[in-house]
């Protein structure tokens, strides 16, 4: 949990100022008669609205420093937390996607019978290897960028671009998916990403829990929002769902709400 956010709370120029103005108020609260005693008392008044601006000006400044290092130190943690939340994110989004996968593609091979069974078996397994090596390279990635003292040499971020691979993905894990993209416009690369992590997460949680269906996904602008629309067929005849940890639409909607956008799922009609 992090800490609240410092705040100055100095009260050095209060004080200095009812120092201030006591030292005006005692010559004129008990008077001067004579002209020399006038301008000693004027001067010893000068010297010290000198010495205790003086003296204000550096616990001012003091107070100050310290407060900055407060600042920064609180902004250091709260970029921390940050970062732990995106870690945390980014890790939950690779292993429930390659674990789904293998889950998923496991569980339809072991449903097959027959010759075209042993085949499908045999292509699973092939599926399941390939996922899983590319699962553990990515984490070991991962790893290496967070034990790593150097700057790291990260991949691009998803893009629209890469929507083609994700469906395809998920279809080699058992579903039927038609991507339909419509014209767009011009969209942010922060947009891109996260309907890449919807449309990735929507599809993995379709697999998990309808098994190898059919899904469609949609993408559309209105106004000046950008629309993403995944939906799936209902539940396959037999299928077991596979629970995951259970993050992964509390992390879709973290991504849209930090691009002032809303997430809506639940149950249709359909499925």
């Amino acid at each position: 949990m992090t800490s609240r956010r410092p705040r100055w709370r100095s009260r050095v120029w209060l004080i200095a100022l009812a120092i201030l103005a006591a030292t005006c108020l005692v010559p004129l609260t008990f008077g001067v008669e004579r002209p020399g005693a006038v301008w000693l008392a004027i001067s010893l008044s000068l010297f010290f609205v000198g010495a205790v601006i003086a003296w204000a000006l550096v616990q001012s400044r003091a107070q100050r420093r310290v407060f900055e290092d407060e600042l920064a130190g609180w902004a250091a943690e709260q970029a921390t937390q940050a970062e732990r939340i995106r870690i945390a994110r980014d890790l939950h989004d690779l292993v429930s996607h390659g674990l789904g996968l293998i889950t998923v593609r496991a569980a339809v091979a072991r449903t097959m019978t027959g010759p075209s069974g042993l085949a499908e078996q045999e292509a699973a397994l092939a599926d399941i290897e390939h996922a899983s090596r590319q699962t553990t390279t990515e984490l070991r990635r991962m790893l290496h960028v967070l034990r790593s003292t150097e700057a790291a040499q990260l991949r691009p971020a998803d893009s629209l671009e890469d929507l083609p691979e994700i469906v395809a993905a998920a279809q080699r894990a058992g579903l039927t998916v038609s991507l339909e993209i419509a014209e767009i416009g011009e969209v942010t690369a922060g947009a891109q990403l996260t309907a890449c992590a919807v449309i990735r997460e929507a599809l993995n949680n379709t697999l998990r829990h309808a098994g190898p269906t059919r899904a469609s996904v949609e993408i559309r602008r209105s106004a000046d929002m950008l629309v993403i629309a995944v939906q799936d067929q209902g539940r396959v005849p037999g299928w077991e769902p596979q629970p995951g940890a259970r993050h992964g639409l509390e992390g879709v909607r973290e991504r849209v709400a930090a691009l002032d956008g809303t997430v809506m799922s639940g149950a249709t009609s359909e499925g």
